[in-house]
């Protein structure tokens, strides 16, 4: 009997020993090492690209910008920088510039990052790159092979190859005619903002009802498609006038289309004006 008991001790010792050097045998599990996060690229595309279908807004319907007097930005404006071992030297003013070259445009790849000067780069609006120009720059581009313009703000340092002279906005090249090609012979000549810059629009109508004036501005804009239609309020001493016109207009050629095709839905044959 205490046989037995010494025998059963025994077995019992010997399975908690084999037991204890299987458990040896587990490895232990690791320490968590923390890793730092990688790091985006500012551009996550390795090409840029346009909008995709849905997302693009009604281009015509964007107007130029509006030449203002602002300050020098506090960045963006070093008297020299060097990119891809060329220097380049900042100009002091804008006054005076006007310069013929080719033109190319930047989009989604940029779309949402911080400009040279600090804004952020909305592919939608009327904005453009420059190498040398202060920041912001408000200047007139004109494309010499269709004779189209538009007036944008530079607030973006580029585009650095040596054929180009200004990079443009996808909305800003799309409105210049340029984005099937790539790239298009301009000029660009800067605006001084402390000077008027009359715009020209087409006026077709004037109501003394709102409702009247807006009611053709829609058929207007049904018809023409591509220019902007809007209703502007006159005061007098005496009355009110809601007067509709279309731009503004950069390009001459578009006035004899514009009349033409608002003659052909027998509407009012329009005059042509010019506003602040």
């Amino acid at each position: 009997m205490i046989l037995n008991r010494f025998r059963n001790a025994i077995l019992f010792l010997s399975v908690v020993i084999f037991m204890i050097s299987l458990s040896g045998c587990v490895p232990k599990p690791k320490p968590k090492v923390e890793t730092k996060a990688k790091t985006t690229k500012r551009y996550h595309m390795e090409h840029d690209k346009y909008p995709e279908p849905h997302e693009p807004p009604d281009i015509s319907k964007i107007k130029d910008a509006k030449p203002k007097v602002e300050p020098k930005s506090r960045i963006g404006n070093p008297k020299s920088y060097t990119v891809f071992q060329k220097s380049y030297s900042v100009l002091p003013s804008s006054k005076g510039y006007k310069a013929r070259g080719k033109a190319s445009w930047y989009g989604k790849k940029f779309h949402g990052y911080k400009t040279s000067n600090g804004e952020t780069y909305d592919m939608y609006g009327m904005s453009a790159a420059h190498k040398t120009l202060p920041l912001p720059t408000y200047a007139r581009v004109k494309n010499l092979d269709n004779g189209k313009s538009i007036i944008v703000k530079i607030n973006d340092r580029g585009p650095f190859h040596d054929d180009r002279i200004i990079d443009l906005s996808y909305a800003a090249a799309s409105k210049l005619g340029i984005l099937s090609r790539g790239t298009a012979h301009v000029e660009v000549e800067a605006i001084d903002p402390s000077l008027s810059v009359p715009q020209k629009y087409l006026q077709v109508a004037a109501f003394s009802k709102e409702a009247s004036a807006k009611k053709l501005a829609l058929q207007i804009q049904n018809i023409t498609n591509s220019h902007p239609v809007e209703v502007r309020q006159q005061k007098s001493s005496t009355s009110k006038l809601y007067l509709v016109h279309i731009g503004p207009i950069q390009d001459e050629t578009d006035v004899g289309r514009l009349r033409a095709k608002l003659s052909a839905h027998k509407l009012p044959t329009p005059i042509a004006v010019h506003l602040e």
